[in-house]
């Protein structure tokens, strides 16, 4: 048996998180001593390392207890599916760390880097898990309906959804001096909007709340901040006057 803080020690995790997972039911320790102590066995162990995989892929608390809460739980299925997920994000960082090396050379003017190579490693998987997650502040139905029409693009269609994004963005940077309210940056605004709609059809509450999502997601913050560190903060405050404008003027 092991202590909160043989296990602490052993799995890095602190001893505040350990009885935080106990707290929700997420992580029970297989007995309590009469010191009040709390003791886990190779079992718990074995439900500790599930926890931190699915947080490594940063699934919810909620969900985790959910799904190793129920009776049909394959914990070699969960570690074979652990595995093919982890091996992505690899491939992902692999590729964000090649993309900033060919971004330092640029800046450096030891190769040039056209506008499709400089988002090269932000993947179709990637911009669509983001457009889902937005719609997720809404309902399910939604994200069910946008996964369909997306996966009814053909590859050529869905390549130049994101070279338009991709543009979109770029284009975006490069108005970003003539500031928020030009109309510059008013027209991207419109295109990005416009954009969206491959997706899903948003309202111009949920524009706001996915720009929102830009600067309060780290995920979402730090892939912006490779593009240019002040674009995310300039597109939740371009989106908000876009929205203001369109309220303005009748739009829905």
């Amino acid at each position: 048996m092991f202590t909160v803080k043989q296990i602490s020690k052993l799995a890095g995790v602190t001893p505040r998180t350990l009885h935080h997972y106990d707290e929700i039911g997420l992580l029970k320790p297989s007995r309590v001593g009469d010191n009040g102590y709390r003791y886990y066995g190779k079992e718990s162990l074995l439900r500790l390392q599930q926890i931190l995989f699915y947080r490594e892929l940063d699934m919810p608390l909620d969900d985790i207890r959910k799904i190793i809460g129920r009776r049909d739980y394959d914990k070699l299925g969960a570690l074979q599916s652990h595995k093919v997920a982890l091996n992505k994000k690899v491939a992902r960082l692999n590729r964000l760390i090649q993309t900033v090396d060919n971004t330092i050379n640029h800046l450096q003017g030891d190769n040039i880097m056209s506008e499709r190579e400089l988002f090269k490693a932000f993947s179709e998987e990637e911009q669509e898990q983001y457009a889902l997650e937005a719609e997720q502040l809404y309902d399910a139905a939604t994200v069910r309906a946008s996964n369909k029409k997306w996966k009814s693009y053909s590859a050529a269609k869905r390549e130049s959804i994101l070279a338009e994004g991709n543009t979109i963005y770029a284009d975006m940077v490069a108005a970003m001096p003539s500031g928020v309210r030009s109309r510059a940056v008013q027209v991207i605004v419109e295109r990005w909007h416009k954009h969206m709609e491959y997706f899903w059809t948003p309202k111009l509450e949920q524009l706001v709340g996915l720009a929102n999502g830009y600067n309060d997601d780290p995920r979402f913050k730090a892939n912006f901040d490779k593009i240019h560190p002040q674009l995310a903060e300039f597109m939740r405050e371009a989106v908000q006057v876009y929205v203001a404008n369109s309220r303005k003027s009748g739009s829905k």
